[in-house]
């Protein structure tokens, strides 16, 4: 029931906040301003020094919110699947497709969002049990891809990161993906600690998304 109480909340919430934290503190403080923004959905790269350390210190931080959900991204290896999923990670990212990876977070009903970027990409990790896939890097294959892959695979679920921002969101939605991941967008003018931008982005693509959705 946890895999799909989690899937449920990230479709729900629509937009997965990807944080790049330049330490372990900068990673921490950018994931509390974005929640703070609204955008409840957070995805840990393992880019960011001690990145099981964040994880677990936003579980522990978010752990009486129903409303927020940690995951770790950049996973390339087996190894860092199993270590952020001991973190307490509720959702696994790559960059790439990984078999290993996927029957690994299947094992622990953790939901894996494998990046890809063609049909036969697509259909390998929907085989192994993927439920969303991560359309990377969106600003290469762009919205259309979306509508395109829909007309042959109607049942895939589709989030794109990478090339999604404020002006070209609600044609990714209306290409038919269920959510969208922002990386560099969120930390436009992020300059020294003034986090508090961090939260007026956040503002603002949870803006969007209400507007999108009509409500």
């Amino acid at each position: 029931m946890k895999k799909l109480k989690t899937l449920s909340m990230l479709t729900s919430n629509g937009v997965v906040a990807v944080i790049r934290g330049k330490s372990k503190e900068d990673g921490i403080k950018i994931s509390e301003a974005t929640i703070s923004g609204g955008i409840t959905s957070i995805e840990v790269a393992y880019t960011t020094p001690k990145a099981s350390e964040v994880i677990e210190e936003l579980k522990e931080t978010y752990k009486d919110n129903p409303e927020v959900v940690i995951g770790s991204g950049t996973v390339l290896d087996v190894v860092t699947a199993r270590l952020s999923i001991l973190a307490g990670a509720d959702f696994v990212v790559s960059p790439s497709f990984d078999k290993e990876v996927a029957e690994e977070c299947n094992l622990y009903q953790i939901p894996y969002m494998p990046g890809c970027m063609t049909i036969t990409e697509i259909n390998t990790a929907l085989k192994t049990g993927v439920d969303i896939i991560k359309v990377f890097p969106g600003d290469i294959v762009g919205s259309k891809f979306i509508k395109n892959v829909k007309g042959p695979l109607p049942h895939v679920n589709l989030m794109p990161t990478g090339g999604v921002n404020l002006e070209n969101m609600k044609e990714w939605f209306d290409n038919g993906v269920v959510a969208v991941g922002i990386g560099g967008n969120l930390t436009t003018g992020l300059v020294d600690n003034n986090y508090e931008i961090v939260t007026e982005n956040a503002q603002k693509y949870i803006a969007k998304l209400k507007e999108i959705r009509g409500n």
